[in-house]
């Protein structure tokens, strides 16, 4: 098995011990310790160039994950397998493929010998020449910002630390995000385009179903916009579970736009994070590719990084997929020798 590993010291529970555990356990793994893009472009137009892994070790968060597919990408290599490491905040693929802690995590992997691991496929959700496991905007891109912004406030310690997490999240929704939605910003409205194959939706059992009018060229959704995007994944990260149908319909894009006022968002706020279904306001769509435009400019994320302003959004199923390594199985094999 050829390993590469890369850990982004400038994620949450990023360190140099987590290198210091790579290299015992792995002593032939090329390992980077970044601390910037311009630190893994660098790793990757260089040693993973020269020499293509068959198993790539990311350690970070969605962020750290999502760039470093697409520098590779940019770059012109093929994706190989990759392991995700839970080192960020929100971990949505990491939790989504089961992953334990980092030196659990590696120490299962080493047991695979010179064998690759259980892998599991993931679509991808392509946006602008980029690609991610989600992307969207409305509150959940106001509220990423949100956080961050209060973050930033914090200087590195203890305190830092106990705002990094879901607490931190669900406080800048709850103080920043939802209070500014309530005194005065008009609701954000949209119109939903299908741009590919005759779109399908679920019923209220969950069960998938072409959608009535939902051929090429139709308008799928018109109306008030709390959030709305898509997913190749059902995970937003911390648990929150905004696309419980993601992988329903292979080689499809898993789409939802919730059409209420903030608060009534806030008071479904549990229920939402459960994925609950049915929703009311809730539209699900499964397609190839979509545009949403909207009535004003909003911040749009992939990947949970904010990429920028727009007023107009274009998604597709991008023709490239990942395997990443499926933890929760790759935990049951180990668990069974």
């Amino acid at each position: 098995m050829n390993l590469a590993v890369m850990v982004n010291l400038r994620a949450r529970r990023g360190s140099e011990k987590v290198g210091g555990l790579v290299r015992r356990l792995f002593p032939r793994a090329r390992l980077a310790l970044t601390r910037s893009l311009e630190d893994a472009r660098a790793w990757i137009s260089g040693p993973l160039r020269q020499d293509p892994p068959t198993l790539l070790l990311a350690g970070g968060g969605d962020g750290t994950i999502t760039g470093l597919i697409n520098e590779m990408r940019a770059q012109g290599l093929a994706l190989p397998a990759i392991g995700v490491l839970p080192l960020g905040t929100g971990n949505a693929w990491a939790r989504v493929t089961g992953a334990p802690s980092v030196p659990v995590a590696l120490r299962q992997l080493a047991r695979c010998g010179e064998s690759l691991p259980p892998l599991r496929h993931f679509s991808l959700v392509g946006l602008e020449g980029r690609v991610a496991p989600f992307a969207g905007t409305g509150w959940d891109a106001e509220a990423l910002q949100d956080f961050k912004d209060n973050l930033a406030k914090f200087p590195a310690g203890p305190l830092r630390e106990a705002n990094a997490g879901l607490r931190g999240y669900l406080g800048a929704l709850a103080t920043r995000t939802i209070p500014r939605h309530l005194l005065g910003k008009a609701n954000l409205r949209a119109k939903v385009f299908n741009l590919g194959a005759p779109a399908l939706t679920v019923d209220e059992q969950g069960r998938v179903i072409p959608m009535p009018g939902g051929e090429t060229g139709a308008l799928l959704y018109d109306g008030p916009v709390g959030v709305c995007g898509a997913a190749t994944t059902p995970e937003f990260g911390f648990g929150f579970k905004a696309f419980p149908f993601a992988q329903a319909v292979p080689h499809r894009l898993s789409v939802r736009v919730y059409g209420v006022g903030a608060l009534e968002g806030a008071r479904n706020v549990f229920k939402l994070w459960r994925g609950q279904h049915p929703m009311p306001g809730m539209h699900d769509f499964f397609v190839e590719r979509l545009r949403m435009d909207f009535d004003r400019d909003v911040p749009f994320q992939m990947g949970g990084d904010i990429m920028g302003i727009r007023r107009s959004l274009e998604f597709s199923l991008s023709e490239e997929s990942v395997n990443l390594v499926d933890w929760r199985q790759l935990g049951r094999l180990v668990a069974s020798a």
